[in-house]
């Protein structure tokens, strides 16, 4: 009786933790009216993940209760780069990056092999977004507007997902993608600590 309860539990708590992921971002870019230490590489490589991710899960008819964060993540993430774009001067790109993830949306079903190619090549379209940040961070030493908080929350979904996973589908590739994202989340997490100490201590 122990492993149903638990997996509601873990799925239930991953979605509360992905309503508000975003949240601490947000709140820190319009506060400072800045996206200052925010990747815009990462933020348009994790969405690029999330939607593959997404679309792999509806061709393979998954349980929903195993993707619903999904969506939720990628409508914050939308906004947040919606945020980045207006603060930087650079609206009129939005439509650019519209067109392109709607195109790249419809072509991913057209046949099986590029659905299973890109999810295969999704974790290290992900992992490279999580790269850039660091880079980002390890760049300017300074972890300006950049959420400790969300990206510890996104390791959590990570390690839930883990879980989750074995427990029902226990699709490999989803475990891997899981297993790496949960390590590199908590790397970032880790350097945005250290830089906010260092800042402090200047």
């Amino acid at each position: 009786a122990m492993a149903p309860a638990l997996l509601d539990l873990a799925h239930w708590s991953t979605w509360a933790v992905c309503t508000v992921i975003k949240v601490p971002q947000l709140a820190a870019v319009l506060a400072a009216g800045s996206a200052r230490g925010v990747s815009l590489g990462s933020l348009l490589l994790e969405l690029a993940g999330f939607l593959v991710f997404l679309r792999y899960q509806m061709y393979y008819g998954y349980p929903l209760q195993t993707y619903l964060e999904y969506p939720i993540i990628i409508a914050q993430d939308v906004i947040l780069l919606l945020l980045i774009l207006r603060f930087s001067g650079n609206m009129k790109r939005a439509l650019f990056y519209a067109v392109i993830f709607w195109g790249g949306w419809y072509m991913l079903t057209l046949q099986k092999w590029i659905i299973d190619l890109a999810m295969n090549l999704c974790t290290f379209i992900s992992a490279a977004s999580k790269l850039a940040q660091l880079r980002c961070l390890w760049q300017t030493k300074d972890s300006g507007q950049v959420s400790a908080l969300t990206w510890s929350m996104s390791a959590y979904t990570c390690a839930t997902r883990i879980f989750t996973t074995v427990m029902t589908t226990n699709d490999l590739v989803v475990l891997i993608r899981f297993i790496t994202m949960l390590i590199l989340n908590i790397w970032v997490t880790a350097t945005i600590l250290h830089y906010r100490k260092t800042k402090k201590t200047d």
